[in-house]
């Protein structure tokens, strides 16, 4: 007889992951989709806590199809994941951690929404247990949109539904080389190819629990782990975004969340030959993608520790490093009658440092925050146009009738 192909295969990597993963499956377990459209692919990656026997156990009592993996541990996320996807037989892949769990109804709401759209990739709403959540880009529920039109970039883990047909077709599986920000390149090469994206924000789909022992599936890795991360990541992006504003604005992704961090507090207790070796991986990555068009995206304190860092200039990063460290707010510097806002970070106009206006001006999005600012641009430019057309007409509207009656006369 034929088994029926599964709407949807959830993938389990777990690693120590008791007693996180009695929730996780529960959850799974109570999804509204009904048990003969999902099944269950779990890898247990090497756990020595029970995780991998009460996985078994799961999969002989539980009314769903579940296939259970033992191997040993390799280390990080991307190889259970790569055996999950490998078995999945499912039309959609949902990863799921075993230390996180599925909001009710979550696979049945997002199922139907990659149907009903025809997208590729399905975000549904994350609720934070006991840690932080992404949400700027769940601030309603759009049936399709892509990475260039939405905040979604800004949400690169693997915790979300992928049409299984786009990930078979370019091959997309998760690089076991890294142990850190493997998922981020995943997703983002799954956006960049994906026929649309949805997004489920009236309903939680995804609870991400914050362990209480502080263990997660993912390594931390050492620093140059996050280069290398950095690295293949604006690559990715480099090679499939032409050059442009589209591109730019990804590249923010990579250089504001990975690279960034590496030049902020921590690098004051840095010891001198590791900042040395922070700004030598960092170099090839600033000369291949660091643009004006990148720069002008990001907050003045960002930009000047960037360029700062595309500079390679030590010392002076320590002492924006320090700034940043301290908390303060950077004074605010009102030009042109208020159009210009330059934030007064260190070594602003100090000659000997050289660091162009242009590092210390704020978008207009910053700008805002300061009183006395009045924002510019082709709007105002316009604007002005107008109201001088407007008084030209008004005035000739004035002389109109005294010239008429000069030339009657």
């Amino acid at each position: 007889m034929t088994v029926a192909q599964p709407d949807v295969t959830v993938v389990i990597g777990a690693y120590e992951a008791m007693p996180y993963l009695v929730e996780c499956l529960a959850s799974v377990e109570a999804q509204t989709i009904g048990p003969e459209r999902i099944e269950v692919v779990a890898v247990d990656d090497g756990s020595t806590d029970g995780t991998g026997e009460y996985l078994e156990e799961f999969a002989e009592r539980a009314p769903l199809r579940v296939t259970v993996i033992r191997q040993a541990n390799s280390g990080g996320p991307s190889g259970p994941r790569n055996v999950g996807l490998d078995k999945a037989r499912g039309r959609y892949v949902f990863f799921l951690d075993a230390d996180d769990r599925l909001g009710p109804e979550a696979l049945e709401r997002m199922v139907a929404m990659a149907d009903r759209a025809g997208t590729d990739v399905v975000l549904g709403r994350i609720e934070g247990v006991n840690r932080g959540a992404p949400k700027s880009m769940f601030g309603r529920t759009v049936e399709r949109t892509d990475v260039h039109s939405s905040n979604i970039m800004y949400t690169l883990s693997a915790q979300k539904l992928f049409r299984r047909a786009l990930l078979d077709r370019h091959g997309l599986r998760f690089d076991e080389s890294l142990y850190t920000g493997e998922d981020a390149l995943f997703t983002m090469e799954a956006y960049l190819r994906a026929n649309g994206v949805s997004v489920v924000a009236d309903h939680t789909c995804y609870y991400l629990v914050g362990r209480d022992d502080g263990k997660h599936v993912t390594k931390s890795g050492s620093y140059v782990l996050r280069f290398d991360s950095a690295r293949l990541l604006m690559n990715l992006i480099a090679g499939l975004v032409p050059e442009g504003p589209q591109r730019d604005r990804l590249m923010v992704r990579p250089f504001s969340i990975t690279l960034l961090p590496q030049f902020g507090p921590r690098f004051l207790k840095d010891s001198d030959r590791v900042r040395r070796r922070k700004l030598e991986l960092a170099k090839p990555l600033m000369d291949a993608h660091w643009t004006e068009g990148v720069a002008r995206h990001l907050k003045v304190e960002e930009r000047l520790r960037l360029h700062l860092v595309a500079e390679q200039r030590l010392e002076l990063i320590l002492d924006a490093v320090k700034f940043t460290a301290s908390k303060k707010q950077a004074p605010a510097l009102l030009e042109r009658r208020g159009r210009r806002v330059y934030l007064v970070y260190p070594h602003f106009r100090d000659r000997a440092a050289g660091i162009p206006d242009a590092v210390y001006l704020a978008t207009p999005r910053e700008a805002r925050a300061f009183p006395g600012y009045r924002e510019g641009g082709k709007a105002t430019v316009l604007r002005r146009a107008a109201r001088r057309a407007r008084r030209l007409l008004a005035s000739a509207e004035k002389i109109t009738p005294e010239a008429s009656a000069a030339t009657a006369a």
